[in-house]
């Protein structure tokens, strides 16, 4: 037996304190439980940042977090992955709490229509969970569907301003950063 999970986060726009603060949490829990110094956190975090990646696009789905696979079920990793599904409402709520009082213009909403429609494309292309479901003998599209945003956006060939808090985002998901 085994376990497959995580965490990750996707902004739409980047408050580098609320990311840090997000990885930090599952920094924090992988030593909890691995004491390794880091090591099962870093190595949870490439592995977040290699599945969450839109090849076509050559870009992130988001931020990042941690992601494990084929976790041989223990004592141990079972504690963990409870430790990580208790955590993640936490993780997220605080930054919900602190950022839902700012106030959006539509140039905002619509790049947020457009990151959700990025999130829509890689669980339809690259997810494997979704994919497993879709070819089953019976699937439950429903099923698959009811986690999609409920509204998105696309555009061909959207162009971004250089030196915009939208192009400051494009360049973390181009290229990850360490976090925590």
């Amino acid at each position: 037996a085994w376990f497959g999970g995580g965490a990750d986060l996707t902004p739409y726009y980047l408050f580098d304190e609320d990311v840090s603060e997000f990885h930090g949490r599952y920094k924090s829990l992988c030593n909890q439980h691995f004491k390794d110094d880091g090591v099962t956190y870093d190595q949870m975090k490439g592995m977040c940042d290699e599945y969450f990646f839109i090849p076509a696009r050559k870009e992130h789905r988001g931020t990042g977090g941690i992601f494990f696979d084929d976790m041989d079920a223990t004592p141990q990793t079972l504690e963990f992955v409870q430790d990580v599904a208790k955590s993640w409402m936490p993780s997220w709520l605080g930054i919900v709490e602190k950022r839902n009082s700012l106030h959006y213009n539509e140039q905002q909403r619509k790049w947020q229509l457009l990151r959700r429609g990025r999130y829509l494309e890689f669980n339809l292309l690259y997810d494997r969970g979704v994919r497993f479901g879709l070819v089953s003998p019976n699937p439950r599209i429903e099923g698959i569907m009811v986690s999609a945003p409920p509204l998105i956006a696309w555009e061909y060939n959207h162009e971004i301003a250089e030196g915009s808090e939208e192009d400051r985002l494009m360049q973390i998901l181009k290229s990850p950063k360490k976090w925590a």
